[in-house]
């Protein structure tokens, strides 16, 4: 029996190199791969009295809100350097970008609790709770 592993390194120089930008998680297929100038292109507003952005993006209403990374964790945009080897998966990559929020958008309706990006980022906490010590 075969035990195919592979291995991704991280180069950890890259983390004081990484840009800080703002991070959108848009709800469509853009055929794009590396930074925007969002701002020149999407703006958002915020409605008054509610914590709620509005933005219109190629016609189509989208209802967004910022989303903050669990208390303890940062998010990391990586990028590959390199691939080695023949029949492994080995790679290495680096930190491109650093965000500790991401604006999340919906088409039409706001983000509520239900969606499955807004359930990921409640898991760190239920899985310690699942998982961390019993308390008596």
């Amino acid at each position: 029996m075969c035990c195919n592993s592979s291995v991704t390194r991280v180069l950890s120089s890259s983390v004081n190199q990484a840009a800080h930008p703002q991070i959108h998680l848009m709800p469509c297929e853009i055929e794009h791969n590396g930074p925007a100038q969002i701002s020149q292109y999407f703006t958002a507003t915020i409605k008054d009295g509610k914590h709620e952005k509005t933005v219109s993006f190629r016609g189509r209403g989208l209802k967004g809100q910022e989303l903050r990374c669990p208390q303890g964790y940062t998010g990391l945009v990586l990028k590959e350097v390199n691939k080695s080897g023949f029949d492994q998966e080995d790679r290495t990559v680096k930190v491109s970008s650093i965000f500790d929020k991401v604006t999340y958008w919906n088409l039409e309706t706001p983000p509520n609790t239900d969606d499955t990006v807004v359930m990921a980022l409640d898991w760190p906490e239920l899985a310690e709770a699942i998982h961390g010590p019993i308390e008596d």
